[in-house]
């Protein structure tokens, strides 16, 4: 009789183990952002997406050449107000430290590189500050809602 209780209780102890992982499920409860791609070429930078939900968000850069390109992401209204350098060819980056939500280091023709963001409401100015990108056109406004 004592072995039938012992295995009557390991099959109780057995089920109600189970149950309990069946009913934990993953511990990754985030779901997956979404991914918005960024074409970045000489002096123009796109993306068919320019509106995104409030949260992270993977901004996907692929740089069309021909040369280096970097990916700056900053809150502000308009990219005409961003503060230049004093020679006039780029963006003063260390002006825009506390607005900057993210950055990708410059990389050659061809590459893609992921930069996940968290971005509050608001509009974000996307831009690459190598020598003269900026001001030849190189920047777009998301708007994040």
């Amino acid at each position: 009789m004592r072995i039938f209780g012992r295995l009557r209780l390991l099959a109780s102890v057995l089920l109600l183990a189970a149950a309990a992982a069946g009913c934990g499920g993953s511990t990754d409860h985030s779901p997956t952002a979404p991914v918005v791609t960024i074409r970045e070429r000489d002096f123009a930078i796109s993306s068919p997406t320019l509106t995104v939900p409030a949260g992270e968000v993977v901004l996907r850069a692929v740089n069309r050449g021909p040369d280096a390109h970097e990916l700056i992401v900053v809150r502000a209204d308009t990219p005409v107000l961003l503060p230049l350098r004093a020679d006039g060819l780029g963006v003063d980056e260390g002006a825009l430290k506390s607005a900057t939500a993210g950055a990708l280091e410059p990389a050659g023709p061809g590459a893609v590189r992921d930069l996940r963001v968290r971005f509050k409401p608001g509009r974000y100015v996307l831009f690459c500050n190598m020598s003269g990108h900026f001001m030849g056109g190189m920047h777009t406004t998301l708007v994040v809602r």
